[in-house]
């Protein structure tokens, strides 16, 4: 547990609640939000419930109370997390079809009025449809659950949809898929936020993996091989994230992970997919990455602060990765 300074920085963000709430839209994330002020004090999120009324009924027939009204502004660089419903929460009492729109029609208003440059909006589920209903989808890429990818396109013509994706990312819109697939895009924005090792570490409280499908965003190579809950694996991932230009060796990592050089092996090819030393020089490679794309250091020095013994070793490392050389790969994107 951590305790907020001085020099602590805040994100506002607040939740929406709409009528026959997805319990599990809000819970899930709110979970990774709620981890990640709990491990550091660099930034707290500070998380508000609003809505168009002060209860709500949820998918899991729990009713939510006390929800602060739609405020009238956002401060500058909130976030505002829109999550789906269903059509008929469990236990489902009287029909309140026409009450629910008013209410579903005043967050969409709402946000039309409040969401501006600055402001990051979050859609779970099927809240991408709120959004789309209020233009803030218009000129964006952006995808939902697959049961209400129609309404989507119908209802954001001019927004570019796509389906059988996790979650997309397109300038300050992030909208997601389905129910889990909003704590997929909220570790996402932790990544972004707070380093992925930060990331990894929320994930691995809450024991989810970190999900990637062939046409989400890039995984960071620093998220590879981190799809299991091996405790040592992790300890010794930890160490070679931490400084991966340090001359490790199996036996120092097996210490770490308090095992035999052995059994570390053949533990981190299960967990990982990948032997030690392997994961070692992909750790190096991303680090030189970094050095190649936001530094102006020949490749003789990138190699030297990479780890590499000597820039012709860094450079057959490199092309196991990426099909084209650091300096070519630099000049291209400097051109851009």
């Amino acid at each position: 547990m951590t305790t907020a300074t001085a020099d602590t920085r805040a994100i506002a963000v607040f939740v929406v609640v709409p009528p026959r709430l997805l319990l599990l839209d809000v819970a899930g994330p709110a979970e990774v939000l709620r981890k990640a002020n709990e491990r550091q004090a660099t930034l707290r999120f500070a998380v508000t419930y609003v809505g168009p009324h002060e209860a709500a009924r949820t998918s899991a027939g729990l009713a939510l109370a006390g929800i602060a009204p739609l405020p009238e502004t956002l401060p500058p660089g909130a976030v505002v997390i829109i999550p789906g419903a269903v059509d008929r929460p469990l236990g489902s009492g009287p029909d309140r079809g026409a009450e629910d729109a008013v209410r579903e029609a005043r967050i969409v208003h709402w946000l039309a009025q409040v969401v501006r440059p600055g402001i990051r909006l979050v859609c779970i589920c099927s809240g991408a449809l709120l959004a789309a209903r209020a233009g803030l989808l218009d000129g964006h890429d952006c995808t939902t659950h697959h049961a209400v990818i129609d309404d989507l396109t119908r209802l954001a013509p001019r927004a570019r949809v796509l389906e059988n994706r996790l979650f997309v990312e397109s300038g300050e819109r992030l909208t997601s898929a389905g129910v889990t697939a909003g704590v997929d895009l909220m570790l996402h924005l932790m990544a972004r936020e707070l380093g992925h090792g930060a990331a990894l570490a929320i994930a691995r409280d809450l024991v989810v993996y970190v999900r990637r499908g062939a046409d989400d965003p890039q995984l960071s190579p620093w998220l590879e091989g981190r799809n299991h809950i091996h405790p040592a694996i992790h300890r010794a991932q930890d160490a070679v994230t931490a400084d991966p230009a340090r001359n490790w060796s199996v036996p120092v990592l097996a210490s770490i992970a308090a095992t035999s050089p052995r059994h570390l092996s053949r533990l981190f090819n299960e967990a990982t997919g990948m032997s030690v030393i392997d994961y070692v020089n992909r750790m190096r490679v991303a680090l030189a990455f970094d050095l190649v794309a936001n530094s102006t250091l020949d490749m003789e020095h990138v190699a030297e602060r990479a780890g590499f013994a000597s820039a012709r070793q860094f450079r057959r490392a490199w092309n196991r990765y990426h099909p084209s050389p650091p300096g070519r790969w630099r000049g291209s994107h400097e051109r851009r």
